[in-house]
């Protein structure tokens, strides 16, 4: 089952008022709990922590069913969210966000000029990689851009590679990083932690290019 399958069937149990909560555990046993149900309300304490330094155009990486996207759009911010999930996109869409079915890693409109970028929600995971990730997210940014990642507390073990998704064989390749090694995959991607935080039990970085 590809990522994007199975985020949409966690979607598609949202909408219908089933259970959409899943698990991935990693070999070397770590564990993640993704939770859609509440990805799909329209603000989660801490939001604003991520939200305020938006200043300038935003491209929400993995951006669900648009929470963030929307809130941006609201206060008058452009963004747009992408998310491999068309049934993420379509509620995006329902929300007021402007979205796109698009992976980080293809095609992207307006690559070099995004003033900041999300990677909220543990979407710094996305892809199993998180130094790939970030480089990737470095050649979207214009110049003085930043990006605004959320990571596991400080404490927590990171790991990446390919996990099991618990009780359906399926695989996602996905990553945990953690508030003390996030400087680690941002200096192999050319970046730099500008700033940390933490806001209603959640915590965040911003990077920049070096």
């Amino acid at each position: 089952m590809s990522a994007a399958a199975l985020f949409d069937a966690a979607f598609r149990n949202v909408v219908s008022g089933r259970a959409a909560t899943f698990t991935v555990r990693h070999p070397a046993g770590g564990i993640h709990r993704f939770e859609p149900e509440q990805w799909c309300r329209d603000a989660l304490p801490g939001d604003r922590a991520l939200l305020e330094p938006c200043t300038g155009p935003t491209l929400d990486v993995g951006c669900g069913p648009g929470r963030l996207a929307a809130a941006l759009a609201a206060a008058g911010t452009p963004a747009l969210g992408i998310d491999v999930s068309p049934a993420a996109v379509r509620l995006a869409r329902l929300r007021g966000a402007a979205a796109l079915c698009r992976d980080v890693f293809g095609p992207l409109p307006g690559a070099g000029r995004w003033r900041h970028l999300l990677l909220a929600d543990g979407n710094v995971g996305i892809g199993g990689d998180p130094a790939r990730l970030l480089a990737r997210c470095r050649g979207l940014l214009g110049p003085g851009g930043s990006i605004h990642v959320e990571l596991a507390p400080p404490g927590t073990p990171s790991w990446s590679g390919r996990t099991a998704v618990a009780g359906s064989g399926a695989r996602l390749p996905w990553a945990v990083l953690s508030r003390d090694d996030v400087a680690t995959p941002a200096g192999a991607a050319g970046l730099r932690v500008l700033d940390t935080r933490t806001e209603a039990g959640r915590w965040f970085a911003v990077l920049t290019a070096r």
